[in-house]
């Protein structure tokens, strides 16, 4: 039998406001246990909440760039749990009337069709607190977390393989970091994701039921998570049973999903209009206004750096995978007009090496000017390519401008013929048999000799003088 699988998402971004949803409280990330809460995320008694205008704000930004319908009126709700780290035993989040409804992510396939994954609906809500769990007896409840503004951003179950919700994934995190709304921070749980999942028979009615896995902290789990499952619902299949609806989790150590409790519905959370805030609306001329000042967005950027760069898809798609980069290649371009050249140089050079180290652009120890300088004089024929690499590497270390870097390691290109042409003789000489290959039609051999040169001159000759060098010689 043929199995379809269905996939849909439950993505939670952590807004980048200065307070939190319903309090003045603090929302820096890593503050000493408990330092930034107050009466009311805490839950106390005679307390009432008053929403944060920038939170609504940034809800509709998200809802633009997701293609969806922006509401004129919406409300808030409580959503009743209980748990250690939600103090109120509820969440004030949105049921049945969210702020955004109907949008869409389009992403390629891989045979270069597109495919639309359909956005449910987008909605805001209050972060819980986080329990901890030290090694000895008990555990602990950080409320600092408590109150944080959240959206969850809800999928129709329009993916059917762990790559389309990767690929999805990733145009989500980078829309929202375009736009401001959220950094996106998987490590901090700034960015989490809920998949619910089932397979159904090609042609036929049989269908597991839906599974939901909680909390996914990386892609690469959310990528994980889903083929365990998908082969978990077929193998019970195949032996007429079927999966529980039931949340689970995803343990790394293991490679497997986890029980964690029978799935709730709707009914369970006791849903009801919270009778301490009003109904939100939404003023038109507000909404046309923060529609007018979205940002460019990755899909429209990645066209225009093709039009207007002449860059192949490949290279626009890295470029544009984070605001922080484009903006940083555009930077470049403005004083160095060698698109192609800086679009090499940051996908290998640059972003290997932030890679490695985890880093970041802000970060860097050299500046722009310093960055235009190295690449002018690899075009200039100064300093070789490979040079460049060692120079470029020693900046990235200790923010030396590459002039100094040159001056101090001596390693400005030797682009004089004649000194060239003497080291040139020399190596042919030396290497009688390779002239004789050479001229019986084996080429390759010109690559040796190229590199003899290179050794011989320390790294510092001019390859394309040499290599014009050496073909001379070899028809003599």
């Amino acid at each position: 039998m043929k199995y379809k699988t269905l996939i849909g998402l439950e993505i939670h971004a952590e807004l980048l406001t200065d307070s939190k949803i319903f309090c003045g409280c603090s929302t820096i990330f890593g503050k000493e246990e408990n330092t930034q809460c107050c009466p009311i995320c805490l839950g106390l008694p005679g307390t009432l909440p008053v929403i944060n205008k920038r939170v609504i704000e940034m809800a509709i930004r998200a809802g633009f760039a997701l293609n969806c319908e922006i509401a004129k009126k919406s409300k808030m709700d409580r959503k009743h749990y209980f748990y250690p780290d939600l103090p109120k035993a509820y969440q004030i989040s949105q049921y049945n009337k969210p702020l955004c409804t109907h949008g869409k992510i389009t992403i390629e396939k891989e045979n270069k069709e597109t495919k639309e994954i359909r956005i449910r609906r987008i909605h805001i809500e209050e972060d819980a607190g986080k329990s901890i769990h030290p090694e000895e007896e008990g555990s602990l409840v950080d409320y600092n977390r408590a109150g944080v503004p959240l959206i969850e951003i809800v999928t129709e179950p329009d993916m059917t393989s762990s790559k389309e919700a990767c690929q999805f994934l990733e145009k989500l995190k980078a829309i929202l970091q375009y736009i401001g709304v959220s950094d996106c921070k998987m490590e901090q749980g700034s960015l989490r994701c809920d998949l619910n999942i089932n397979v159904q028979v090609e042609g036929n009615h049989l269908v597991s039921e839906i599974v939901e896995i909680k909390n996914l902290n990386s892609f690469k789990a959310v990528g994980k998570a889903i083929e365990y499952e998908e082969k978990r619902h077929i193998a019970l299949l195949e032996k007429n049973k079927n999966t529980q609806k039931e949340t689970r989790r995803w343990d790394e150590e293991k490679k497997q999903t986890i029980l964690m409790r029978r799935k709730e519905y709707a009914e369970d959370y006791r849903y009801f209009s919270d009778p301490d805030l009003v109904v939100l609306e939404i003023n038109e001329k507000w909404v046309k206004e923060i529609q007018a000042h979205l940002p460019e967005l990755p899909a429209d950027k990645q066209k225009r750096f093709i039009r207007d760069y002449d860059l192949p898809l490949y290279d626009a798609e890295i470029l544009t995978s984070t605001r922080e980069m484009a903006d940083y290649f555009e930077d470049i371009v403005k004083e160095f007009e060698h698109p192609k050249m800086i679009s090499n140089w940051i996908m290998t050079e640059l972003y290997r090496n932030l890679k490695e180290r985890e880093g970041c652009i802000k970060d860097l120890k050299f500046q722009i000017r310093d960055f235009v300088q190295l690449l002018k004089y690899i075009e200039e024929g100064i300093i070789s390519n490979n040079i460049g690499k060692k120079v470029f590497h020693e900046m990235y270390e200790t923010g030396k401008k590459p002039e100094t870097i040159v001056k101090e390691k001596g390693w400005i290109q030797v682009s004089d013929e004649n000194l060239i042409k003497e080291m040139v003789q020399s190596v042919v000489h030396e290497h009688p048999q390779s002239v004789i290959d050479y001229k019986s039609g084996k080429e390759r051999v010109l690559g040796f000799l190229v590199g003899k040169v290179m050794k011989m001159s320390k790294g510092k000759a001019n390859p394309q003088i040499v290599n014009t060098l050496i073909k001379e010689a070899l028809k003599e």
